[in-house]
């Protein structure tokens, strides 16, 4: 098997398991970046991992390895209710702007994910949905958008997009860590970045890191 072999293997595997990255392929795997890495430089899928997807998602060994015969051996119950985990949408409305001061918690209603997704962003029974109001943050997010926030993550990775409060607001905003400052920023070009001293960044609540975010067309 040459490199291309394999990533005609990892495609298969991707499109038939929703998997769409070597990184998600290596947590499903159970192993380290770099083993995908060294495995494609050799053109071969290690028979344990063929072991593992058909364990996992059911997927024929010999249809990964040549395209033919049935994809999967196992039967699949897609939209069974076991598959599926409701995530809460509440009312509170995160601000793309200057902040919002809605900040209810009461839930509005639930949205249904498929539970391998979940668990491939984070900790499902610590996500919640906000809706989106302002535009500090377009183009990537809009008025009306809804974010999946997962609470449980809330180290500061520089760039990424966080749910945060500060006092009784609560916005989104991309965060970086300066020498003894936080700064907030919006991706529109009319927002100017909030700049917080050590002292006021004390205040600031990191709601939990974004990590979907749907749009209606």
């Amino acid at each position: 098997m040459n490199s291309s072999d394999f990533d005609a293997v990892i495609q298969r595997v991707f499109e038939a398991t929703g998997i769409d990255s070597q990184n998600e392929l290596a947590q499903a795997l159970q192993i380290n970046r770099s083993a995908v890495t060294q495995a494609r430089k050799k053109g071969q899928v290690p028979d344990r991992w063929l072991l593992k997807l058909y364990r996992k998602f059911g997927l024929n060994p010999e249809w990964l390895e040549s395209g033919d015969g049935r994809s999967f051996l196992k039967k699949r119950n897609r939209g069974s209710a076991s598959e599926f985990e409701k995530i809460p949408k509440v009312n509170a409305r995160l601000c793309a702007a200057e902040g919002s001061f809605e900040t209810d918690a009461d839930i509005q209603c639930y949205y249904a994910f498929q539970k391998d997704w979940l668990q491939k962003k984070g900790s499902a029974e610590t996500m919640v949905l906000f809706d989106i109001f302002g535009n500090s943050m377009e183009p990537e997010i809009q008025n009306s958008d809804t974010v999946l926030v997962d609470q449980s993550q809330k180290a500061i990775l520089a760039g990424a997009l966080y749910a945060v409060g500060i006092e009784d607001t609560i916005m989104v905003k991309r965060i970086e860590k300066r020498p003894n400052k936080l700064v907030l920023l919006s991706n529109h070009k009319d927002y100017l970045p909030i700049i917080l001293n050590r002292e006021e960044a004390g205040a600031v609540r990191i709601i939990g890191k974004v990590i979907w975010v749907c749009r209606e067309i």
